[in-house]
């Protein structure tokens, strides 16, 4: 992770907090323990709740003003000096962007006040200048207090002031641009317009659009989904939205059901068989439902420290794939200088690591591998044995390769390589094969592989070739996670069979015996079972040790493709002849 100052660093912070103003709202005795505190100018906000003593709130910690309990008259003196109170319990004092809010009993008394500093900053936006002049539509998240206002308010100086746009702000609360008809200097040439309830945000956000020509609109604190709804509208008609929204981070917004429209919103999808394989998971998944109303999402992790996901789609399809998405994290040294750390995705990651290795050499074993413990069993001779000593040899193999050594000082068996030398149980991701006959396989001939639907858990690919011919990307893919891919002309239990076993270093030099037909089977059914063993008696009694050709009797054409499956095995030619109900299998020699 490198980090690159910007060559253009911005000037430095300026802060106008009019302090005095909001000081002078307050009763004489906290006013006058506030300004004789050291740190008055980090003030935060005043709390003042009746029955309590009164405090003040700092960026890292809070403490009493006096030891005298906060009064009826106390309120009663701050609320005669500001303005009157909306239906959302908030105030304001003219002039300013402090805000004052109110707690209210059952019976409508204000019992409590809230006394927040309201600060115009200058200079905070440095950090994301060059997104704000894209033209693309920005949305900033963050906990309350980490400075969402403020930059919402910065940004729509710069963007009225230095780019010279028509910008409005929708300021349901005077938060932005002060309690006053005429706004604060802190916003420039953007115009505000108010909204009489916080209810009829959506409806003032709409009539911005159809009554002002804007190129720029400014919204804070999008909470409903009327709101959400409105603001889509208002993207698809070109305007550029810069807006804060609740929630700390994208996935936040992603879980919530009323604002996942900002990010594209998210639904459920069943996704066809051959989709569900090439992307190796469930047939029901969730997917992004629309380009998302924000392109650029901002989250404010501190006032100086702010994570940047330039474009929302990708980030939102790698959050819902379970993976990492592309981000940057900038930060503002005191002088003002801007560094940015590229936070890379996971498959950039992986194809990185391929570009510096692009010949799959593995430079350093892992796991037990790399013990030095490990002896590789040696494969099976392909010099003569009869039957029976090549199937005790194979059942050999496959329990040797579950249990190789006696740890003395753990005391246990442990597992560690195959035939070959590599880990076992072996992973394998199948693309295009019938997944029941692969289990059957794996079960019935008791082999330690196991099946995998994670991509990047898998130890190698097992598809078709048909399938594999227009599917660059799995290749690709594959390539990049240096999975190797085996590739099965049909799918059939003989070509499972024989690419499974040469996966585990089992020459198939000889034809094994048939220990289960159940292998060939798709059910239970009798007549099933006593056509393959029809055909393995024909095959082991007449074809092979007398090399003459059989006709067995007619079976269904379901019948006859198992008993196809069968022959295979053997390594025999047949094939289909007469009329049905009377069509039957040939069996040739070899």
């Amino acid at each position: 992770m490198a980090f690159i100052p910007q060559q253009n660093s911005s000037q430095p912070i300026q802060i106008n907090d009019e302090l005095n103003q909001l000081l002078d709202v307050l009763p004489p005795n906290i006013c006058h323990y506030i300004k004789n505190h050291s740190e008055c100018n980090h003030l935060i906000e005043v709390v003042m709740d009746l029955g309590r003593l009164p405090e003040a709130r700092f960026p890292e910690y809070s403490v009493y003003l006096g030891a005298t309990l906060i009064s009826a008259t106390d309120l009663e003196y701050t609320i005669q000096k500001i303005g009157a109170f909306s239906s959302d319990n908030r105030a304001g004092i003219e002039k300013t962007l402090h805000r004052i809010s109110a707690i209210r009993n059952r019976k409508g008394s204000i019992i409590g006040l809230t006394c927040r500093v309201g600060r115009a900053v200058f200079g905070t936006i440095s950090i994301i200048k060059d997104l704000i002049e894209t033209g693309k539509s920005i949305l900033l998240l963050g906990r309350p207090g980490v400075g969402k206002t403020t930059a919402l308010r910065e940004i729509a100086r710069v963007l009225a002031d230095d780019f010279h746009k028509r910008v409005v702000i929708i300021d349901t609360s005077n938060e932005i641009a002060g309690d006053s008809d005429v706004p604060h200097s802190s916003i420039g040439r953007a115009r505000r317009m108010q909204v009489s309830a916080p209810e009829l945000q959506h409806r003032v956000m709409i009539e911005a659009v159809e009554n002002h020509m804007p190129e720029v609109i400014v919204i804070d604190e999008i909470g409903t989904e009327l709101e959400a709804l409105a603001a889509r509208t208002i993207a698809e008609r070109g305007v550029q939205l810069v807006g804060t929204a609740h929630g700390n981070e994208i996935e936040n917004l992603m879980k919530n059901p009323t604002l996942s429209d900002l990010v594209g919103g998210i639904q459920s999808v069943t996704l066809g068989d051959e989709e569900a394989k090439r992307r190796g998971c469930q047939k029901t998944v969730l997917e992004r439902k629309a380009p998302p109303t924000f392109e650029i999402a901002i989250e404010i992790l501190e006032r100086q420290k702010w994570n940047i996901h330039q474009d929302v789609a990708c980030a939102i399809d790698s959050l819902l794939r379970n993976r990492k998405p592309n981000t940057e994290i900038r930060t503002v040294s005191q002088n003002g200088e801007v560094s940015i750390d590229h936070q890379k995705s996971n498959d950039e990651q992986l194809l990185k690591t391929f570009e510096h290795n692009p010949f799959n050499v593995v430079t350093q074993p892992k796991g037990w591998r790399a013990s030095g413990k490990m002896v590789p069993i040696p494969t099976l001779e392909s010099k003569s044995v009869d039957k029976l000593n090549e199937t005790l040899e194979f059942d050999r193999l496959l329990d040797a390769s579950w249990y190789q050594f006696y740890d003395k000082d753990k005391e246990d068996k442990m597992k560690i390589s195959g035939p070959n030398g590599e880990d076992l149980p072996i992973h394998i991701y199948p693309y295009g094969i019938g997944r029941f006959q692969l289990e059957q396989v794996i079960k019935i001939l008791r082999l330690p592989i196991v099946v995998t639907k994670d991509l990047d858990n898998a130890d190698v690919v097992i598809a078709l070739r048909s399938y594999l011919k227009n599917q660059s990307k799995l290749r690709q893919v594959a390539k990049m996670r240096q999975i190797p891919i085996h590739g099965i002309k049909s799918n059939t239990v003989p070509q499972i069979t024989r690419t499974l076993q040469k996966l585990l270093g089992i020459n198939e030099t000889q034809v094994s015996e048939i220990r289960d037909l159940h292998l060939f089977t798709k059910g239970d059914e009798d007549d099933e079972l006593e056509a393959l063993e029809e055909a393995r008696l024909a095959i082991e009694q007449i074809v092979l040790p007398k090399c003459q050709p059989v006709e067995l009797l007619p079976r269904s054409a379901k019948v006859r493709g198992m008993q196809h499956e069968l022959i295979e095995h053997y390594h025999l030619h047949s094939d289909s002849f007469g009329e049905e109900p009377n069509r039957r299998l040939r069996i040739y020699p070899t």
